[in-house]
C-alpha cells in the first residue's frame, strides 16, 4: 500500500491499485476535490485543464480520520455535484463559468438541483440577527445553500426537473416535504410549476394543505396555484385535505389550521366540492367535531344537507363518534339547520356513535324526528338560515320586516344558546 504526501498533511492510500487508474489520475481526483471543498477557485481553473469538468472525480472521505481513501470501494461523484451537496457556492460558481452542466445526472438519475435539495441543510433557520457563533454558523450554511440555490437557476437549471428516486416529485414537491420555505420562492420565481402533479397526483398546494403550513399556501397560491385541483385518485382539494388534518386530534390539540382554511375559503376554495366517494369538507369536520372548523365553512354556505353517494349527510358523519354527541350544544345547532333529518344511509344503518346504550333515549328522538315532516314555514326558515347564514344575518335584517326576521333568527339563536 503505497503513500502520497501533501504540504496539507492529508495522506491518501491506495488499496488496490489495479482497480484504479494510474497514481497521477488518483493524485488529480484528490486535488480536485480538496480544491472544490476548499473553495480554492485559482487551483480548480487550473486542475480543470487536465481534467474534463463533467467527468467523475473517484473519492471515498473517511469521516473517522483526516485522510481521504481511494480503493476498489470508492464512488465516484461528478464536480459540480460535489460543489452542490456541501453548499460550496463559489466552487459552483468556478465549474459553472467552465462549462459544467447543471443538468448533467448522477447514476441514480439526478441532476445537480436535485442533489442540492436533498442535501438541504438540515438545520435550515433563521434568526433576525444570529447572536452566538453557533447560531451565525448555521445562517452561513444557509445562506451559502440558498446562493448556490439561486446561481443555478441563473444558469438556466431546470427547476422542473423530477426527483426519481423520491415518488417522482418536482422539486417543489421535495421543497414542501422538508419544510424550505425560501426555496419554494425561489423555485417559483424561476418557473417552478405550481400545479405539477407527483405520482401520487398531488401538487404542491395539496401538500401544503396536508401539512397545514400557511406560509407556503400562500406563496403557491401568490404564484397561480389553482385552489380546486382536485387528486386524481380520490378527488381531495386542498381545502378537504386542509379540513381532515384540522380536524384531527392533532389539529384539535394544537389548534392548528383554522387560518389554513380560511386563506383556501378568501381564495376561492369550492367549499361544496365532492370528492369521489360524495363526501364535501363539512363532512370532514362534522366527522371531526371542531366547532371553530364547523363554523368556519358555514360561514361560507357549506351546504348541510349534502349528501354522499352512500346517502350520508354531515349530520349523519357528526353523530358517528360518541365524544360528538356529546358537545350537545354544536349538536343542536346543527339539527336546527338540517332538513331533511336523514338517520340512516343507504344501506339502512345508523351512526355508529348513536347506537350505543348510552345514548338509547336521544337516538329514539332523533329517530321519530325524522319521520316527522317539518311545516312549511319551519322548512322556509331553515332554508334561510342555510342559505345566508351568519355572513348575512345583519343583512337581511335591514331588508326583511322584523317579525319576519325575528322569527327566523331570533328563536333559532335562542335554542342554540341553551
Amino acid at each position: 500500500m503505497g503513500n502520497i504526501t501533501r504540504k496539507s498533511s492529508r495522506d491518501l492510500v491506495v488499496d488496490s491499485p489495479k482497480s484504479l487508474e494510474d497514481g497521477s489520475s488518483v493524485a488529480l481526483h484528490l486535488k480536485i476535490y480538496e480544491a472544490i471543498m476548499g473553495e480554492d477557485c485559482t487551483t480548480i481553473e487550473a486542475l480543470l485543464r487536465n481534467h474534463p469538468v463533467n467527468q467523475p472525480i473517484t473519492i471515498l472521505p473517511d469521516s473517522t480520520s483526516n485522510r481521504l481513501f481511494l480503493s476498489q470501494h470508492a464512488e465516484s461523484i461528478i464536480p459540480i455535484h460535489l460543489a452542490a451537496e456541501h453548499h460550496k457556492a463559489r466552487s459552483l460558481r468556478c465549474l459553472l463559468r467552465h462549462g459544467a452542466d447543471p443538468e448533467v445526472r448522477d447514476n441514480r438519475g439526478l441532476t445537480t438541483l436535485n442533489l442540492l435539495l436533498l442535501h438541504w441543510p438540515v438545520t435550515s433557520t433563521s434568526w433576525a440577527k444570529p447572536g452566538n457563533r453557533i447560531q451565525r454558523f448555521l445562517t452561513d450554511i444557509q445562506n451559502n445553500a440558498i446562493t448556490c440555490l439561486r446561481t443555478l437557476c441563473e444558469h438556466g437549471a431546470q427547476v422542473n426537473a423530477r426527483v426519481e428516486i423520491s415518488n417522482n416529485q418536482s422539486p417543489l414537491h421535495l421543497a414542501i416535504t422538508y419544510g424550505y420555505d425560501q426555496v419554494l420562492s425561489i423555485l417559483a420565481q424561476n418557473g417552478a410549476d405550481v400545479n405539477a402533479i407527483n405520482e401520487v397526483s398531488m401538487t404542491p398546494l395539496h401538500m401544503a394543505a396536508d401539512m397545514l403550513n400557511k406560509e407556503m399556501m400562500e406563496t403557491l397560491i401568490a404564484y397561480g396555484a389553482n385552489v380546486n385541483c382536485a387528486v386524481s385518485s380520490t378527488g381531495n382539494t386542498a381545502l378537504k385535505l386542509a379540513v381532515r388534518t384540522a380536524s384531527s386530534k392533532a389539529g384539535r390539540l394544537l389548534g392548528a389550521g383554522i387560518s389554513c382554511i380560511r386563506l383556501l375559503l378568501t381564495h376561492g376554495a369550492k367549499v361544496n366540492a365532492q370528492d369521489y366517494k360524495g363526501q364535501t369538507a363539512i363532512h370532514e369536520a362534522c366527522f371531526g367535531g371542531r366547532e371553530p372548523i364547523i363554523d368556519l365553512l358555514l360561514e361560507f354556505e357549506a351546504n348541510i344537507n349534502i349528501l354522499t353517494k352512500n346517502g350520508e349527510s354531515p349530520i349523519y358523519m357528526y353523530l358517528q363518534r360518541s365524544f360528538n354527541i356529546r358537545h350537545t350544544a354544536l349538536l343542536s345547532r346543527l339539527l336546527n339547520r338540517t332538513y331533511p333529518l336523514r338517520m340512516t344511509n343507504n344501506q339502512g344503518i345508523l351512526p355508529a356513535g348513536i347506537m350505543l346504550p348510552e345514548f338509547r333515549l336521544l337516538r329514539d328522538t332523533l329517530i321519530k324526528q325524522s319521520q316527522k315532516p317539518l311545516f312549511l314555514q319551519d322548512i322556509c326558515k331553515r332554508n334561510i338560515r342555510n342559505i345566508y347564514g351568519e355572513k348575512y344575518k345583519q343583512h337581511l335584517k335591514q331588508l326583511l320586516p322584523v317579525k319576519i326576521w325575528n322569527s327566523v333568527y331570533s328563536w333559532y339563536d335562542s335554542c342554540t344558546s341553551q
